[in-house]
């Protein structure tokens, strides 16, 4: 809905401003009733699913109290919306104003949206660029009335089960321009490529943070994972560059359009050093006129494009934003009477996430005492609460007893690792990425032979609460996070690390 992230994307704590309830059953304006209350926003404005008792269609329902002043940017936002008839713009049906309470009828969509796809693992460059031209078509036709969406992030950006991409939610105050909308155009290109969102708090959204290097800086998505094109990776990082010039939402629409005739051949070519033709790109801050043959090229091949990937995975996922508390997610409650919620399928040749097998991992500490070789499963076990940690110490540098600990994993034979993603529970820890191709075995000497066979894939200083590693150039079997020096805790003099999960993604 219109400002469905507003308390998220602030940083501080969600606010909840319910002032009522109305009841199941009830019939707003005498037409539409409310079927199911779905969840409360940041805002706390309450969600429904209900239905037009007239033209016997769903509906979304989103109610506010008070109405009046309070609900004057909701309606405002909603006004504007209705008057644009796009098919990648949810469609507005009623805005009004009761004065106790306000309320805004719109389309209901049944699909998913983009952070939940990304949840279960990034997009190649085709989808990708599909699901970002076909929100940069939509934002240029509310550019084209002078109005900004201001609302543009993978919990309005949604796939209906039909394979329509469909943007929701503008939002019409002064923090919405063209400039926000094109930036987070960039961003949701990252987001796909990459399921990252660059614009993340920590602790505050539901999409991890953006992947960082030391100095704090985003990477760029050919720096998380491989496989991206060269010129689509220089968009991206042109796009979300603050000092750098913007096209226009026609314009990007158009270049993005010239992406429609790229296969999976053009991606094998990119992938192995050959030169793919993005020519198109290195123009797209100077075109003010988009190519409609390409344009029209994308819009009739999108839908197909993201059927043959999505098809079959995405009905019944009832999506209305993102939401800022459990009882508000669209996919965390049942789905609708006599369907089934899916997860979206994994495109052929995309990184996966690999299960790890919590038997086949183990603590390396070539200088301990062997009491914190134990629970090593647990970083490893799909629960980020259940964590493996160190003992405490009072010096980040294990006290000055050890040059490090870590934890070794088997991934039980050779894998081509695209990236591993380490999760803290307190950040600040310094670490590295190892590879080796032999298990030195267990004990004081052996793990002092993995850590000295095992060369430094990458490392990262001042670690996130998410950190990503990108994964070492050739196929490995075997792994070590290692932890070089301790974060200090939040509730003590001390230090320790304790390591939620470790996620292992391959090609």
């Amino acid at each position: 809905m219109a400002e469905l992230d507003e308390g998220l994307e602030a940083g501080g704590v969600p606010r909840v401003l319910t002032f009522g309830t109305p009841s199941v059953g009830e019939i707003l304006a005498e037409r539409y009733q409310l079927e199911e209350h779905i969840g409360n926003d940041s805002l706390g404005r309450q969600l429904y699913r209900g239905i037009d008792v007239i033209l016997r269609r769903p509906v979304a329902v989103v109610t506010r109290y008070p109405g009046g002043e309070s609900a004057k940017e909701m309606l405002a936002a909603a006004v504007a919306a209705s008057r644009i008839v796009h098919p990648h713009l949810v469609g507005v049906y009623d805005a009004i104003d009761e004065g106790e309470r306000a309320y805004v009828v719109r389309e209901w969509v049944d699909g998913i949206a983009l952070r939940d796809i990304v949840a279960q693992g990034p997009l190649d460059a085709g989808r990708s660029v599909a699901i970002a031209w076909a929100v940069t078509d939509a934002v240029a036709a509310l550019h084209g009335t002078g109005m900004a969406h201001g609302n543009v992030h993978p919990g309005t950006v949604l796939v209906a089960h039909d394979g329509r991409v469909v943007l929701t939610d503008a939002r019409a105050d002064d923090r919405a321009t063209p400039e926000t909308d094109i930036r987070s155009i960039g961003a949701i290109l990252y987001c796909a490529l990459t399921g990252y969102w660059p614009h993340a708090e920590a602790g505050t959204y539901s999409v991890p943070d953006g992947v960082r290097d030391e100095s704090g800086a985003l990477q760029s998505p050919r720096q998380v994972r491989s496989g991206v094109p060269a010129h689509l990776d220089s968009l991206i990082s042109d796009l979300l560059n603050p000092d750098m010039p913007l096209p226009s939402a026609e314009s990007l629409a158009a270049e993005l359009a010239s992406f429609g005739s790229l296969d999976e051949e053009d991606l094998a070519a990119e992938e192995q050093g050959g030169r793919t033709d993005f020519a198109a790109f290195d123009s797209a801050s100077q075109s003010t006129t988009p190519p409609k043959p390409a344009g029209r090229k994308l819009a009739v091949g999108v839908v197909g494009l993201l059927v043959l990937a999505l098809a079959g995975t995405l009905a019944a996922a009832r999506v209305l934003g993102d939401p800022a508390t459990p009882e508000a997610s669209p996919t965390g409650g049942s789905a609708p009477s006599g369907t089934t919620a899916s997860q979206p399928a994994k495109p052929a040749g995309q990184p996966v996430e690999f299960k790890i097998d919590g038997s086949k991992v183990r603590i390396v500490d070539p200088q301990g005492d062997r009491s914190e070789v134990k629970d090593a499963d647990k970083a490893v076990d799909g629960d980020p609460n259940t964590v493996w940690k160190t003992e405490r110490y009072y010096k980040a540098d294990f006290g000055g007893k050890k040059s490090g600990m870590g934890v070794w994993i088997d991934l039980g034979e050779e894998k081509q690792v695209a990236n591993v993603q380490v999760s803290l529970q307190t950040p600040g820890a310094d670490g590295e990425l190892r590879a080796g191709s032999q298990d030195m075995g267990s004990g004081k000497n052996q793990d002092q032979a993995t850590v000295q066979g095992y060369p430094v894939v990458n490392a990262r200083t001042a670690m996130g609460s998410t950190t990503v590693f990108t994964g070492p150039e050739q196929k490995t079997r075997y792994l070590l996070v290692w932890i070089t020096k301790l974060p200090k805790e939040s509730n003590s003099s001390g230090y320790r690390v304790a390591i939620g999960e470790i996620t292992v993604r391959v090609q």
